[in-house]
């Protein structure tokens, strides 16, 4: 590696106990950091300009062009053993590149002039479901996507890299009630549909125009969905039609089907 790389220097002690504190949830809100695993998720981090703190590399001459992006915005780059990836890694096979940053979630609900398109998770619990849905939301072009109180930790490692670096563009939230979040988004005059079976069809509300109003989808638990109560917050209950014979959809799957849905709907 040439360059700006004679400046990077091995991982020190200190550095990684305080990186390891960054993968429980505890660690991550104490230190106000939280530690990003993976090529597309580090570049994300940089490209969008993200407070970096730290880029950590096991083969610094394979990203070259990622160190030289931390150096010329001043971030401290060190190098890692495969020791040190073993200690930081919660994956199978690691690519052995992580970042450190500041915490992107906010626990404040976003001002957005003119919003279009919004998800709410209510409880939602599996860190690959909500980082897939924030995926979703961001290919979709949704302004913000909520995960209410109880729900997964954003930075929680599995969901960031679920959401393929998408964690990074757009507004996310964590931590608000849940009638505090309908509220908000029936203030901002979005319509609230919940995604739960019964109800309407998707395809139905599609066929007459209905999906093109300013959205907001409410998406339940992957145990138990959406209860009576949760339901009854909603302006419509809305279920994705099926002609197979698969008895239900897996959460971000379902959550694809209605962004998709709702903003092919407001772009005609």
């Amino acid at each position: 590696m040439t360059g700006g790389s004679n400046a990077v220097a091995p991982i020190s002690r200190n550095a990684l106990r305080s990186a390891r504190r960054l993968l429980s949830r505890r660690g991550r809100e104490e230190a106000g950091l939280f530690l990003v695993e993976g090529a597309q998720a580090v570049r994300e981090a940089l490209s969008f300009g993200s407070r970096v703190t730290l880029v950590a590399s096991s083969q610094p001459d394979r990203d070259a062009d990622l160190i030289a992006a931390a150096l010329a915005r001043g971030i401290r780059v060190v190098t890692l053993t495969e020791s040190d990836v073993a200690a930081l890694s919660e994956t199978v096979t690691s690519q052995g590149l992580f970042l450190i940053c500041e915490l992107v979630a906010s626990a404040q609900l976003p001002r957005i002039a003119d919003p279009r398109l919004v998800v709410i998770c209510a409880q939602v619990r599996d860190p690959g479901n909500a980082g897939t849905v924030i995926r979703c939301a961001d290919a979709f072009g949704a302004d913000a996507v909520v995960l209410t109180k109880g729900s997964v930790d954003p930075h929680n490692s599995k969901t960031v890299r679920a959401s393929v670096g998408s964690v990074f563009h757009l507004p996310v939230v964590a931590g608000v009630q849940l009638e505090e979040a309908i509220g908000w988004a029936h203030a901002g005059g979005l319509q609230v549909l919940a995604a739960d079976g019964g109800g309407r069809s998707l395809d139905e509300l599609a066929r007459h125009d209905e999906l093109s109003a300013p959205t907001a989808w409410l998406l339940g638990n992957e145990a138990w969905g959406l209860p009576a109560e949760q339901k009854a917050l909603a302006d419509q209950v809305v279920g994705v039609p099926m002609w197979g014979s698969a008895e239900s959809l897996n959460l971000s799957t379902a959550a694809a089907v209605c962004l998709y849905t709702t903003a092919s709907a407001q772009r005609h």
